[in-house]
């Protein structure tokens, strides 16, 4: 599919729906303190927080990284690379200067997809405000190190990990601004912390769940992907229902494995940010991952698709994380080493399958 077929499929998700959620909230007595928060990302995830943000009733500034494309959603109250049928709050501010974006934030919510995560964060991190809520919207990886994002941040925040959340869970952007019920995760060791930021975004369409297990949510949002581009390849190879249920489950069975290796707690993989996020993004017509599988399976090279996408895949990038940790772990994780061969390797969509089906016999 190329960029103007998916823009057509943006559109023709949009068109003739509107939301009676977000066109006229009704803001809880409980939010009426108003958070001022700044949204770092001006991808559809960080758009669609600040757009929701904003009409909860929220003080909200979303940072661009581009001036162009800060003074373009400004003007035409769009963001039209990303979510080009939702309309932006008029009290919404976009703006490329992040120390105004984030000056005095009660809650800075980074939503900077993972492989440009620490070079954004060299140049803007001057900027956080101290005392400020630390959420991580970014599902991934480091490549090289294998860090999650929450590990990366508190490097820019004198080390804070201990304090900062990551919102993970099942959450297509256009859907939430669609005002479509939704339901994510929330992740601190301090409780009482989430407790508070749990209350600032749960309104209307969206509610956060509270959950002490940071470890195992942020490698419930990450190592989905590679399952993702999997069921997509099956997809893309002409395979049915019992192919893409097989690759669900037993992908499942990976990534909690790998995370539970490093220190989760395997029933957060059974919630919201695991099997849920797994299967929306493994299913789901708006899943970037996924698309990437369907066009690897007919045939068509990794740089042309991701050549032709406007969005970011993070699944590209987690995959060569994940083989190297399941590697450097002793854990077995077939599916994502299939896909992995695929990426990297010019493996053939249809022999990766064939391997798979193929492995020695074992107990479930």
């Amino acid at each position: 599919m190329k960029k103007q077929s998916l823009e057509k499929h943006d559109n023709e998700h949009f068109s003739g729906r509107k939301s009676v959620i977000l066109s006229d909230p009704v803001v809880p007595q409980k939010l009426r303190n108003r958070w001022k928060i700044a949204v770092l990302g001006a991808g559809s995830w960080g758009t669609a927080l600040a757009v929701h943000s904003s009409l909860a009733g929220h003080d909200v500034r979303l940072w661009a990284r581009r001036q162009l494309a800060a003074d373009a959603m400004s003007r035409s109250r769009k963001n039209a690379d990303y979510l080009p049928r939702c309309e932006l709050p008029e009290a919404l501010l976009v703006s490329a200067d992040a120390e105004a974006c984030m000056a005095d934030a009660d809650l800075v919510i980074s939503v900077i997809p993972s492989r440009f995560l620490r070079s954004m964060w060299d140049g803007i991190s001057y900027a956080f405000p101290s005392g400020a809520h630390l959420i991580s919207a970014t599902k991934g990886l480091e490549d090289k190190t294998g860090l999650r994002m929450s590990q990366v941040l508190s490097e820019y925040t004198n080390g804070r990990e201990a304090s900062i959340m990551a919102l993970s869970g099942p959450s297509f952007a256009a859907e939430l601004v669609e005002g479509h019920p939704t339901a994510v995760t929330l992740a601190c060791s301090n409780l009482e912390a989430a407790e508070s930021v749990q209350a600032c975004l749960s309104h209307g369409p969206l509610r956060a769940y509270r959950n002490a297990d940071i470890v195992g949510v942020e490698h419930g949002g990450a190592l989905k992907n590679a399952i993702a581009i999997a069921t997509g390849i099956a997809d893309g190879l002409g395979f049915g229902t019992n192919s893409r249920a097989a690759l669900i489950t037993r992908g499942l069975k990976e990534l909690t494995s790998l995370a539970v290796a490093r220190g989760a707690r395997p029933d957060t993989l059974m919630g919201l940010a695991g099997l849920g996020d797994l299967v929306l993004t493994c299913t789901g017509s708006l899943s970037r991952n996924r698309h990437v599988g369907i066009e690897l399976g007919k045939g068509r090279s990794l740089g042309e698709i991701i050549d032709g996408m406007q969005m970011v895949a993070e699944g590209v990038e987690t995959v060569l994380a994940t083989f190297h940790l399941g590697r450097r772990l002793k854990v077995k994780m077939p599916i994502t080493n299939e896909v992995y061969a695929i990426l990297q390797e010019g493996k053939s969509a249809r022999a990766a399958i064939e391997d798979l089906m193929a492995r020695t016999l074992v107990e479930e």
